[in-house]
């Protein structure tokens, strides 16, 4: 797995202004990123992040980074954890949710809306696109927007500039290291 690619699919997260980013991965041998995944975890896990497989599927993984000390607290909205009740995660705790959650994606089943929740999506956001079936949003960006535009579109645009800096730093020679911040 490239560095290069965590960091244009990532930044926010690894600079700390996001719980999470999802992401697809190009993967020949299931064993090879297992093993840069653990390499890549002992180096960002002291910054406070974690990197997982949530599911592999022929040529490809779908990662998960982020930031697990946040993840707590965004699951314990009021609305994120009545979405993840209905959701079937009810009562539990958000390594056991990132568990539940990857088994979701490894079920071959319904795709696993909630997901915005583990991804910094405000969960007014996650529960209008369940219910509106991703129609009637006010917006679209990162996300489908059904509840306060304006914070959204700030969000938006916060996202894309890090991302812009990022990847002009990256390419200016940071390595994943440096980019990573510790939050």
């Amino acid at each position: 797995m490239s560095e290069e690619l965590m960091v244009r699919q990532c930044a926010p997260t690894l600079a700390g202004i996001k719980t999470g980013s999802l992401f697809p991965c190009p993967c020949s041998s299931r064993e090879e990123l297992l093993c840069q995944v653990r390499s890549l975890n002992r180096r960002l896990s002291p910054k406070g992040l974690c990197l997982l497989p949530l599911r592999f599927t022929p040529g490809s993984a779908l990662l998960y980074l982020y930031r697990p000390a946040e993840l707590r607290v965004d699951l314990k909205d009021q609305l994120a954890e009545a979405l993840l009740a209905d959701a079937g995660y009810s009562g539990k705790s958000s390594e056991q949710c990132v568990a539940y959650l990857a088994k979701r994606f490894r079920s071959g089943g319904e795709f696993p809306h909630e997901v915005g929740l583990f991804l910094s999506y405000p969960p007014q956001d996650v529960r209008g696109f369940i219910e509106n079936h991703a129609v009637n949003y006010k917006c679209a960006g990162l996300w489908k927007v059904y509840g306060d535009e304006a914070l959204a579109r700030r969000l938006f645009d916060k996202f894309r500039k890090c991302t812009d800096i990022y990847c002009a730093l990256w390419r200016a020679g940071s390595g994943i290291d440096q980019l990573a911040v510790a939050v």
